[in-house]
């Protein structure tokens, strides 16, 4: 499937459930859809349905409707039609509206494989480096750029107290908790999900400073 290719597709379609799942796999890349029919008898290649085959579909035949939206537009062509509405079909095709995708059409971005790793790594490398600055300031505070590696040294304002290791490890827990959850299930969170460990960081900074009592 692609918005540069007419795709016909002439199996199983007289399945409901087949016509919807094309529906919506043509949804989901952004595509116009359109169903025909047409009877087995016109194929000259050999290939019909043998008459037993034939009658087994028939009975399990689900008919298009175009009052449903999975089979609209719906152009039906018997054997008796000497006219074709090609002009109709071909400005369906080309011209019809696109039907935007929706949370049921749209894949679920996933995290990729290193993420939980990441995740844990960073978390806890902040959490080192955190307890480092503190005890090399003396507990001073303000804003602290924690320097994890030479290109990642994410900033993290920290409240003029001493905090204590068993505080940032439960907020670590909490933190790690609730990504975990994101990176097994997936997210249909607006705009791309990013994993790196220069997202984590900022985000587990950002975590810290609102949870973290002054």
């Amino acid at each position: 499937m692609a918005q540069d290719t007419i795709l016909i597709v002439d199996s199983l379609n007289y399945i409901k459930g087949f016509r919807y799942q094309m529906y919506c796999a043509a949804r989901e890349h952004k595509l116009r859809v359109c169903t025909c029919k047409e009877w087995n008898a016109s194929r000259q290649d050999g290939r019909a349905y043998a008459p037993e085959t034939l009658e087994n579909l028939l009975l399990r035949y689900e008919e298009p409707s175009s009052m449903v939206r999975w089979d609209s537009p719906l152009f039906t062509v018997t054997w008796a039609d000497e006219d074709v509405p090609i002009d109709d079909i071909w400005k369906a095709i080309t011209e019809g509206n696109v039907k935007p995708p929706n949370a049921g059409t749209q894949a679920v971005p996933k995290a990729p494989t290193d993420a939980l790793r990441t995740l844990e790594h960073t978390t806890t490398t902040m959490v080192a480096a955190i307890m480092s600055e503190q005890s090399a300031s003396g507990g001073l505070g303000g804003p602290v750029t924690l320097p994890l590696s030479s290109m990642l040294k994410p900033r993290v304002n920290l409240p003029s107290r001493n905090i204590t290791l068993s505080e940032l490890q439960r907020l670590k827990r909490q933190f790690v908790t609730v990504h975990k959850k994101a990176i097994t299930l997936g997210t249909t969170e607006k705009g791309a999900v990013d994993w790196s460990e220069e997202s984590i960081a900022d985000k587990f900074a950002m975590y810290i400073e609102g949870n973290l009592k002054p």
